[in-house]
């Protein structure tokens, strides 16, 4: 009887343990942003407004993370209206045939400290294609209101050419008016799911 209870401790233990934990994005303490080089000379940031994700783990160093992330394309912004039509059109993401770009990981693997490389599938205008992100994690803390969360600063560079983004013009100078190469910037908190 002793080694039945000491053998179910053991399984409930495990299943603890290893019960998954899922994560949502909390928006109101994140964002995603872009920059993007202009004339060769200068960078133009931007950001989208509207976007969702989820993170579940059951290991506590999240190298067993599953990250899924949305954008609702339309929410772009970079502080000029006539740009953001632009950006908006078949030129580049044409947000009213594709509008979501998604990313849906594939692995997470910690590299040293807090430091990873998070691989996945990114989907823009249907065209999936694997990225790396630089991923630093910030830890995890309570809120006031006692809602368990933790931060994440991920970070990859895309060719927007690969995604069918390939509006461009040339500068007297014989360049790019747009830079081919896009830096993604996330800032993450993830509430923990309740």
């Amino acid at each position: 009887m002793k080694k039945l209870i000491i053998a179910a401790a053991l399984v409930l233990s495990q299943s603890v343990l290893f019960a998954q934990t899922k994560w949502n994005v909390d928006p109101a303490h994140s964002s995603a942003k872009f920059t993007v080089t202009h004339l060769v000379i200068s960078e133009v940031e931007g950001n989208f407004k509207t976007f969702n994700g989820t993170l579940t783990n059951t290991k506590p160093d999240f190298t067993d993370a599953k990250v899924d992330f949305n954008i609702d394309v339309n929410s772009i912004n970079t502080d000029n209206d006539m740009r953001d039509k632009h950006l908006k059109s078949d030129d580049f993401f044409n947000a009213g045939k594709y509008p979501n770009m998604t990313f849906k990981s594939t692995s997470m693997q910690k590299l040293a400290g807090n430091k990873y490389a998070l691989l996945g599938n990114l989907t823009i205008r249907s065209v999936t294609k694997p990225v790396k992100f630089d991923v630093t994690y910030g830890g995890s803390a309570k809120d006031a209101y006692g809602n368990t969360k933790v931060g994440f600063k991920a970070s990859t560079v895309v060719n927007r050419f690969d995604y069918g983004l390939i509006w461009n013009t040339a500068t007297e100078a014989g360049g790019a008016t747009v830079g081919k190469d896009v830096t993604i910037d996330l800032r993450l908190e993830f509430a923990q799911a309740k």
